[in-house]
């Protein structure tokens, strides 16, 4: 990756201006955000260190740097999108990025939904834990229908023999 490429975090800036710096130990993150962005951009460029460097220590147990290994070489990184953040400021102790990551493996298209949830120890911003959103409940506000209940149509029909088909 050259100095002049788009950082694969999709910010818009260039790579050496962007997530580098972080991933190279050259400067801390300034925020909850920026530190998720450099971690995706290390899976992107395979510089999985800088994932277990930014682990919190209590959930570096937790870490499988083999499968991160394997995650990271044997997937193309399609791209970031930051759905929501909740603090995580430079002011901040804690923070949570809610985010999709895009990638693909053996030809399929994925995508990686988290609430990454991040603490701060001095000038450092570290992951503490990673959360899958939970899916959305539909509520169904209509009238409950049963099987054999009459369609509401009018047909005079059961609703299993003319709508409910």
């Amino acid at each position: 990756m050259t100095a002049t490429t788009d950082c694969p975090c999709q910010s818009k800036k260039p790579f050496s201006a962007c997530c580098e710096p972080y991933i190279a130990g050259k400067a801390s993150a300034p925020t909850a955000e920026a530190l998720m962005r450099a971690r995706y951009t290390s899976y992107a460029t395979g510089k999985i260190d800088f994932i277990e460097k930014t682990h919190a220590p209590e959930s570096r147990a937790d870490f499988d740097r083999k499968a991160s290994e394997k995650w990271a070489k044997d997937s193309t990184w399609k791209g970031l999108a930051v759905v929501a953040t909740k603090d995580g400021g430079p002011q901040d102790t804690t923070g949570i990025v809610s985010f999709i990551a895009g990638f693909s493996q053996g030809g399929k298209d994925y995508e990686h939904h988290e609430i990454a949830t991040f603490r701060k120890e001095g000038t450092n911003w570290l992951f503490v834990d990673g959360k899958s959103p939970k899916p959305e409940t539909h509520v169904n506000t209509g009238p409950d229908v049963g099987r054999n209940d009459p369609c509401h149509c009018g047909s005079n029909k059961k609703f299993k023999k003319c709508h409910g088909k």
